[in-house]
């Protein structure tokens, strides 16, 4: 066997085994992706200066300037104004609600990153739906697929189109102009909105979101304080021996110790003379506690009435980000109550919600929690990087008067590409740097605002595709396509280009797909004597197309645990559109970009 045939054997092996480890999530999809790349460096597949070139791809400067360019849009409140317009104009009419948003947030994904859009309208949606009859479920989803059809009308916005377009350019072929593939997305989002607004409408569930569906069976709550007496039979002794924590109304949430916040877990804590309690209860509660001696309330009221020093628990719902620190540890290791003075009492996770026995369970990007405490934990806990607020938007002081700046330098982008003047690359780097030095973003937002997951992804993806191509495995696959539907013709073969993109992008990162499906495109173009053109659009839509999982795409994994949704809620509102824009894609591409001979 010569070394050819081994490299062979290696990258096809390694394409299986990356492929098992994005669906299982063996690991971090980024370090899978480097881990690839690493083993293409140790193997021999791929030289130093063959995995140099990979950072020489201008598609992940690109995709991380515009990451800038839409935290400057978000930071300076012009994304946030826009949702507040949903808000005035949405009505309680489903479908006029539903034509607002989807009129405000298409054009907006066209040129901003879509999960921006998406968390800052999510709990727009939501308080639309607490003011209203209207369920938050009917929105969600649309709000989602709006966003990705929006990214599909222009070449930046999206990620994947932003990649494909740099193999392209990798290839030595002309690259996409900015608004080159507007009329086809276009078309796409027309057929695709239509379908939201008619036939997926009706498909559409009325699923409770998690505050809605316990919110209604829980008393009203609220917040006070009580005092461990120098004469109390409970000190000394551990919290969890005393019947306190036995008391089925009362939670206690924080423990304070001559003015300090006691660190120590609550089933730890051996309580003081002098140790005030924060308790949460309901007015019910307040009997069981008035028997308990040496436990005096602050301030001392009559049993049974609502306490004049009490505050109302602030009951807030929110949903593990991408990026959250909170990922992969379970509540007990997070220790809320201590950390944040706040309660978590419910955990909504894939259609369930968990009342009882969740604090041993890890937390995972998508999961809401519902959290109930003071508005001074809350707002803590809100400080949490990734960490969005469905119960209202995130309550931050927005440079609004920068806004101008961070719509100029995007309208600089989008005019000046359009004309061809300078690179994408260089007006989007540009204009990223120029957000920056005027002050939109401070450096440090502006590092917050990339990320790096997916340019590392992108990195170790770009290094597999590059050994894909060099060792001939592309041509081999290439060969294999056209031998099964060569047949079909250009049109068919086409298809199938398309199906097998927004097959595997359902499953797995939407970029690592572009990115090993574009060089395979290209060799199938390159073995029937066709442009490669109109295949490498095919990919750049295949990739868009998630709409049938909410695991395909990041802003569907969103709004899968914001808005109370089962795993089946998508494919059935989804397929039917993923089948449809198949269908579109297939007769429409050729007559956009026909297959020219080469």
């Amino acid at each position: 066997m010569n070394a050819h045939t081994i490299h062979l054997f290696i990258v096809f092996a390694l394409v299986v085994l990356v492929f098992a480890a994005f669906l299982r999530e063996w690991l971090a999809p980024d370090l899978v992706a480097l881990s690839a790349m690493g083993l293409l460096l140790v193997t021999g597949v791929l030289s130093m200066d063959e995995t140099l070139r990979v950072f020489s791809n201008s598609a992940p400067v690109v995709i991380g300037s515009m990451f800038v360019l839409s935290a400057a849009l978000e930071r300076t409140g012009t994304i946030d104004a826009l949702a507040r317009i949903f808000l005035r104009l949405a009505g309680a009419n489903e479908l006029r609600a539903l034509l607002t948003l989807m009129l405000l947030t298409v054009p907006l994904s066209a040129f901003v990153n879509n999960t921006p859009v998406v968390v800052v309208f999510m709990p727009v949606v939501m308080a639309l739906a607490r003011t209203t009859q209207l369920k938050a479920s009917r929105f969600l989803i649309p709000l989602s697929f709006f966003a990705i059809l929006g990214g599909t009308c222009t070449l930046i916005g999206t990620s994947t189109n932003l990649l494909v377009d740099g193999i392209v350019r990798q290839h030595g072929l002309r690259s996409f102009g900015i608004f080159e593939i507007t009329p086809l997305g276009i078309c796409y989002a027309a057929i695709g909105l239509t379908y939201l607004l008619t036939i997926g409408r009706k498909l559409l569930p009325r699923r409770e979101t998690l505050s809605a569906l316990i919110g209604s069976s829980m008393p009203r709550q609220f917040l006070t304080q009580a005092v461990i007496s120098r004469m109390s039979p409970f000190v000394g002794r551990k919290l969890t021996e005393t019947p306190l924590v036995r008391l089925r109304e009362v939670h206690i949430i924080d423990v304070t110790r001559q003015g300090q916040r006691v660190e120590s877990p609550l089933n730890e804590l051996r309580l003081e003379a002098g140790d005030q309690l924060l308790l949460e209860t309901p007015v019910a509660g307040v009997k069981g506690i008035k028997e308990m001696p040496g436990v005096i309330f602050q301030p001392e009221t009559e049993s049974g009435m609502e306490m004049p020093g009490a505050r109302e628990a602030v009951l807030m719902e929110g949903i593990i980000g991408r990026r959250s620190r909170f990922a992969g540890k379970t509540l007990r290791e997070l220790n809320f109550r201590q950390r944040y003075s706040v309660l978590i009492l419910a955990v909504h996770r894939q259609g369930e919600n968990l009342r009882e026995n969740f604090e041993d369970v890890e937390l995972a990007f998508g999961d809401t929690l519902l959290v109930q405490g003071p508005a001074e934990g809350i707002h803590r806990l809100m400080q949490e990087r990734d960490f969005v607020s469905l119960t209202e938007p995130k309550q931050r002081a927005f440079r609004r008067h920068k806004a101008p700046l961070a719509i100029a330098a995007i309208v600089m982008v989008m005019g000046v590409a359009a004309f061809n003047v300078l690179s994408i690359t260089a007006l989007a780097l540009i204009a990223a740097i120029f957000v920056v030095l005027t002050g939109c973003l401070d450096m440090q937002e502006a590092r917050e605002a990339i990320v790096w997951r997916i340019l590392f992804i992108i990195f170790g993806m770009l290094a597999l595709g590059t050994a894909i191509e060099t060792t001939g495995a592309a041509h081999l696959i290439a060969r294999g396509v056209t031998g099964l539907v060569g047949r079909f013709g250009p049109w068919g073969t086409l298809s199938v280009v398309y199906l097998v993109a927004t097959l595997l992008t359902e499953l797995i990162s939407n970029n690592a797909v572009a990115v090993l499906l574009t060089p395979i495109a290209f060799e199938i173009a390159a073995t029937m004597g066709l442009d490669a053109r109109p295949f490498a659009v095919a990919v750049m839509f295949g990739c868009s197309a998630s709409f049938a999982t909410p695991i395909g795409y990041q802003t569907n994994t969103y709004v899968f645990g914001a808005g109370g949704y089962r795993f089946a809620d998508f494919p059935k509102v989804g397929a039917p559109l993923n089948l449809i824009l198949w269908v579109a894609a297939s007769v429409l591409i050729p007559i956009f970009w026909p297959f020219t001979s080469r």
